[in-house]
Formats: C-alpha cells, sequence, structure tokens
C-alpha cells in the first residue's frame, strides 16, 4: 500500500518556523520527484517546493525563496520541508506529493500520490 504521511504542522507565530516531514512507503521512492503543494481557504492548491530523489535537484516557488530548503534522506524514505521566517501568507494545509521524475517542478497533473495533509497555521 503506497503511503505518505505528513507530519510537523502546528501552529507557530509570523518569523517562527517549522519542518515539515513526509514519510513515503509502498513505492520506490527514488523513481520519484517529490514535495509540497499547500492550499489556503478559497484558493487553489498550488506547488511550495519539489526535490529529484535521482539527483537531488529542488524546485522552489518564488514566493518562499530564501525561506524554505526541502531535503530528503532516501535511507529513510523522507522529505522534510525546513520553513523559516513564516508569514501569515504561508498558512495552508500542507500535502505531500509524488509524482512523474522527469521533472523537478511538479504540476498537479503529474502526481501520482498524495498525502492527507498537515495544517500550517501562521498568526500575525
Amino acid at each position: 500500500e503506497v503511503q505518505l504521511v505528513e507530519s510537523g504542522g502546528g501552529l507557530v507565530q509570523a518569523g517562527g518556523s517549522l519542518r515539515l516531514s513526509c514519510a513515503a512507503s509502498g513505492f520506490t521512492f527514488d523513481d520519484y520527484t517529490i514535495g509540497w503543494f499547500r492550499q489556503a481557504p478559497g484558493k487553489e492548491r498550488e506547488g511550495v517546493s519539489f526535490i529529484s530523489s535521482s539527483d537531488g535537484s529542488t524546485y522552489y516557488a518564488d514566493s518562499v525563496k530564501g525561506r524554505f530548503t526541502i531535503s530528503s534522506d532516501n535511507a529513510k524514505n523522507t522529505v522534510y520541508l525546513q520553513m523559516n521566517s513564516l508569514k501569515p501568507e504561508d498558512t495552508a494545509v500542507y500535502y505531500c506529493a509524488a509524482g512523474d521524475p522527469r521533472t523537478v517542478e511538479l504540476d498537479l497533473y503529474g502526481v501520482d500520490y498524495w498525502g492527507k495533509g498537515t495544517l500550517v497555521t501562521v498568526s500575525s
């Protein structure tokens, strides 16, 4: 059974930090691009950051560049998202996703597997 299990969400004040984790199982981790989408209330789901499990290349949305860092531990089949200098506009449900290995910039149509999401709330 394929599973992507997110953890690490919560409530934090603006300027604070959180680290999200995504533990993957049931598929070959190295064969996918893996990362994070987010969906704020009333908004579309958007790509945040992705990492190629094969070569380590990364993608960041412009809105998080310089603040968020994605990394992976292939031995643990786990992807992390370190989020620093958080802003109220980062408030969203963050979803782990695995998909098309041919690109490091996943879009919604390229996702094969989704996690259930973890809520991040940034208070002002």
